[in-house]
């Protein structure tokens, strides 16, 4: 691991705490270029999640709060007319930031879900008849509510394949909710972080992820995950080629988190749920039987 990814964790384990896996899976999915989906009840630290991932890496941050009346133009920006110059002038949206938080992102209508897709697949948004391109790097973290909750609209699967990972925090162990309580609000920590990287570092960090190797015996490994999926009956459809690309991505960030220049099985294992359990769906919602991506584990062999 480099010096500024070790400084970065524990700036990260300060702020979150008893969550390292987490925070790892976090950190690597922004390396590997992705999203983040973190799911979980409200008050488990989702949002200080985001702004902490911001402050840590130097990113420009704009939190936009999705409510049922939220409007695309209100994401990507809207022209307005000027009596100074007599024309249009486009004023950006939030999403004009290096990372966007879309908090309770399932509180929106479908139409302004759907706001999010251009921009987090193409990085670019189309707004006025112009394409204008994101910064670099672009980064968005989407916190949503169970569905069970009132005033929550399903994210379209075509939404949720968007996101590279999702991840749930829970609860916080007895010994770090016990410090929580006992130190002070972590809201007023974070005003005390300073960057332990730039956004060039991170980009610089985000090119080094294609650079590590993956060996044709591990491809076998997460081509014999994939398939697994799309022969269970349990499952409405097997997982796509882009999820599989997703798995090795996101192994790859794993590798270079933890300062390997090669992906080994046991990084693929690690990302694997956070990767594809948001992509599993199971062939009929009144029967159990689909997989969870543990089980799939369990049962592929390594190569």
């Amino acid at each position: 691991m480099t010096t500024q990814l070790h400084q970065a964790l524990t700036a990260l384990e300060q702020i979150i705490l008893g969550k390292p896996r987490q925070l790892r899976l976090a950190l690597a999915c922004l390396l590997a270029r992705g999203h983040l989906l973190i799911e979980d009840v409200p008050g488990v630290g989702k949002t200080t999640l985001a702004l902490a991932l911001a402050r840590v890496l130097g990113l420009r941050f704009q939190r936009v709060q999705f409510t049922s009346d939220l409007l695309p133009a209100d994401i990507l920006g809207v022209s307005i007319y000027e009596a100074a110059t007599g024309g249009f002038r486009f004023h950006p949206g939030p999403i004009f930031a290096q990372l966007v938080l879309a908090d309770e992102v399932n509180r929106a209508s479908p139409k302004t879900q759907s706001a999010l897709l251009e921009a987090m697949e193409e990085r670019q948004v189309t707004a006025e008849g112009e394409t204008r391109r994101l910064p670099e790097p672009f980064f968005v973290v989407a916190t949503q509510n169970p569905a069970y909750q009132i005033g929550t609209f399903p994210l379209p699967e075509s939404q949720l394949d968007r996101f590279l990972m999702r991840i749930a925090l829970g609860y916080p162990p007895p010994e770090a909710e016990k410090s929580l309580l006992a130190e002070r609000e972590r809201r007023d920590l974070l005003n005390e972080v300073t960057p332990s990287l730039t956004p060039e570092q991170l980009v610089q960090l985000q090119a080094r992820v294609k650079d590590v190797k993956t060996t044709p015996a591990l491809l076998e490994y997460v081509l014999a995950l994939v398939r697994h999926t799309r022969d269970h009956n349990g499952l409405r459809m097997g997982l796509s080629p882009r999820a599989g690309l997703a798995v090795r991505r996101a192994a790859q960030a794993w590798a270079l988190l933890h300062g390997r220049g090669g992906v080994i099985p046991e990084d693929v294992q690690a990302v694997f749920p956070a990767v594809v359990n948001h992509r599993l769906l199971a062939a009929s919602e009144r029967e159990a039987g689909a997989p969870t991506a543990e089980e799939i584990l369990d049962v592929v062999a390594i190569p």
